[in-house]
């Protein structure tokens, strides 16, 4: 771990430094190759450009092609709703919860005024990675974790033109980049269980195996992902990278207050709501810090709810629900159907505000200087 502070990703640097040097032609280069592979492009990309493309096409000898096709079964299986109070919000408090991540996000506008822009990037990039078929060559889902990667390096790139050299780490390195990995796949799904959806030891190996194709594609260093296969294996991971960060700042604070109130905004204004913009802040504030614990919950200045609480209720209500879910294989299966179904178009109620839109739909830009 104490080799990895100072590690970043050499390829997608690389690459970012060839798209400022060539420009939008590098850029149109990048896009049709993600979308239709190397060997489709008619003149020879720039070197860097060239080596991404040939990584991310080179699938490790131990990805099964039918999972992809049937992409994350078990997080399709979790409904919208909760989806994204649990999974998306405590995934993204504890991104900044490292001061390397908040800190570079802070510096890009005003936390309130770039939450709920930022959580839609963060709810669409995960629902077309999850989707059936999402992380296929030229997919949504695998042309979306390859510009996450580059807007990684962007970030980065950024960063340490004012970067403090005495300061420990790097900004936006690969431990930062494992939580962003972490904070979707183990964190999320024990932030579910919190509200009472849980998964058996056989889903949780299946999440993990599916997600650490989405490391290969991040640029994660296959040592930091490798060895997570289930819940104890992926609590060791999350241990070493609370070890290896420093504690949360003022930056964390306000980007983590932001999201909460864009996330409790945005679910108050969809069309099926039945909970005030008040209430379901107060929800997400207990939910989050009964995964995270009250000494992280403080530090990253989540207030302790007064109201009263709701979670065993809730949590006794989704486990009956779950169970007879799960009850049978087709019950299984019908459940898990439900989530890709009802996401149609693309999921922007649960993160922006009714009335907002994504107005480029599924598409992704792959213009590197733009960062979430």
């Amino acid at each position: 771990m104490a080799t990895r502070l100072t590690a970043g990703d050499p390829l997608a640097d690389a690459v970012v430094a060839e798209l400022d040097l060539y420009g939008t032609g590098a850029r149109r280069v990048l896009d049709v190759g993600l979308r239709r592979g190397l060997a489709s492009l008619d003149e020879p990309p720039p070197a860097a450009v060239a080596a991404l493309l040939k990584q991310v096409e080179s699938a490790p000898t131990w990805v099964d092609p039918l999972m992809l096709h049937r992409g994350d079964v078990v997080s399709q299986s979790v409904p919208p709703m909760w989806f994204g109070l649990c999974s998306i919000t405590s995934a993204l408090a504890y991104a900044y919860a490292s001061p390397a991540v908040a800190g570079p996000l802070a510096r890009q506008g005003q936390p309130a005024a770039m939450a709920a822009h930022r959580l839609a990037k963060a709810g669409v990039w995960t629902r077309q990675t999850i989707r059936p078929g999402g992380l296929l060559r030229g997919a949504p889902g695998y042309v979306a974790t390859v510009d996450l990667r580059l807007r990684h390096a962007r970030m980065r790139a950024k960063a340490l033109k004012d970067w403090d050299a005495g300061a420990e780490g790097l900004p936006i390195g690969q431990l930062d980049m494992a939580r962003t990995w972490l904070g979707i796949t183990h964190v999320a799904f024990r932030t579910l269980s919190v509200i009472g959806i849980d998964v058996t030891a056989e889903e949780e190996r299946s999440l993990h195996q599916y997600w650490s194709y989405v490391a290969h594609l991040l640029g994660l260093d296959e040592s930091l992902y490798g060895d997570v296969a289930d819940r104890a294996s992926a609590d060791r991971l999350r241990d070493l990278l609370d070890w290896a960060t420093a504690a949360p700042d003022e930056n964390s604070r306000a980007l983590t207050r932001a999201m909460i109130d864009a996330q409790a905004r945005a679910m108050a204004a969809a069309p099926d709501a039945v909970l005030s913009e008040d209430q379901l802040r107060v929800l997400i504030h207990n939910v989050l810090r009964r995964s995270f614990g009250d000494g992280t919950a403080d530090r990253l200045g989540i207030p302790t709810p007064t109201a009263t609480d709701l979670m065993p209720l809730i949590g006794t209500l989704n486990r009956q629900a779950r169970y007879w879910q799960t009850f049978s294989p087709a019950s299984a299966q019908a459940a898990r159907r439900q989530e890709p179904e009802a996401a149609e178009p693309e999921p922007t109620a649960v993160v922006l505000p009714l009335g907002i839109a994504l107005r480029q739909g599924t598409a992704v830009s792959h213009r590197a200087p733009t960062a979430a």
